[in-house]
């Protein structure tokens, strides 16, 4: 059994710790309550961007690379995770995705490329020698579109010249604070328009139809890039901090057992000493 100052020491240190767990706690509490008002705020303009190309792309028979599904001969997967640990199993998540999709779908390396956007997804793939074509590390907290704008056109452009002729993403979906759901989406080649652009919406088109739709399309794309990046920040706070509550907690029960130890162990060495005291005097009589 460890002596009372080991175990007076481990509380202590026990004590600090779920100081800190508990700020963590309440830092990412704060981080996810704005990341999450940043991905529902994004939610209206994709909305509108995404009514505006369906109608022009179901009202014309415009021919776009990003509309034209090919045969697929390398595809490209764009993978959103964290920059830093804490943060439970957030991240081991998406990467058994992105695994479980390659073993399933692939049998050779030349078959598919990786975009990584956070350190965690960018050292996984790294160690395992992972093809990664382009990469972004350092995204902040509450990201700006100009920060990654650079790696998504660069993306999206890598789908029209070729190089890619496919490109899905993979990130935590936010549902709720204690829910984030693993999502898997193909965002290129853009296949679903046919079902949007229902609403009656007139527009007039200047100089034509044809020449919105070129430059719409990539920043359609490129905001779809950027609102799962919105969505897996709100989702890496919320995992922040119930990870944080998580160890909090731990931290409180172990240092009930500890302390529920340290005075049982205090007891005994009390009534020990009581013990010898009582026997050295009945010795000296």
């Amino acid at each position: 059994m460890a002596s009372l100052r080991d175990l007076k020491a481990r509380i202590d240190s026990t004590k600090k710790t779920k100081q800190i767990t508990g700020a963590m706690q309440m830092v990412s509490a704060s981080k996810m309550s704005k990341a999450e008002l940043n991905a529902k705020g994004f939610v209206p303009y994709a909305d509108k961007i995404q009514e505006v190309v369906a109608s022009i792309a179901n009202s014309t028979d415009i021919g776009h690379p990003m509309l034209t599904k090919r045969e697929v001969k390398k595809t490209g997967y764009m993978v959103i995770t964290s920059d830093r640990g804490l943060v439970g199993a957030y991240n081991s998540h998406v990467l058994k995705n992105l695994i479980n999709t390659i073993q399933k779908r692939h049998q050779s390396k030349d078959e598919y490329t990786i975009i990584a956007v956070g350190r965690k997804g960018y050292d996984y793939c790294k160690k395992r020698e992972l093809p990664i074509t382009k990469s972004i590390i350092g995204v902040a907290d509450h990201p700006k579109f100009a920060e990654i704008k650079e790696l998504a056109q660069e993306t999206v452009q890598m789908y029209i010249d070729g190089e890619i002729d496919e490109l899905n993403i993979i990130y935590n979906h936010y549902v709720s604070a204690i829910s984030q759901q693993v999502t898997a989406k193909k965002l290129l080649p853009i296949e679903n328009l046919h079902n949007e652009g229902t609403v009656s919406s007139d527009y007039e088109y200047d100089p034509n139809q044809e020449e919105i739709l070129e430059v719409l399309l990539p920043q359609y794309a490129e905001s779809l890039i950027f609102g799962a990046l919105l969505d897996g920040k709100a989702s890496e706070h919320a995992a922040s901090m119930t990870a944080m509550r998580s160890a909090t907690d731990n931290a409180e029960d172990l240092i009930g057992d500890l302390s529920l130890t340290y005075n049982r162990a205090r007891q005994a060495a009390i009534t020990q000493e009581i013990t010898e005291i009582v026997g050295g005097v009945a010795a000296q009589e």
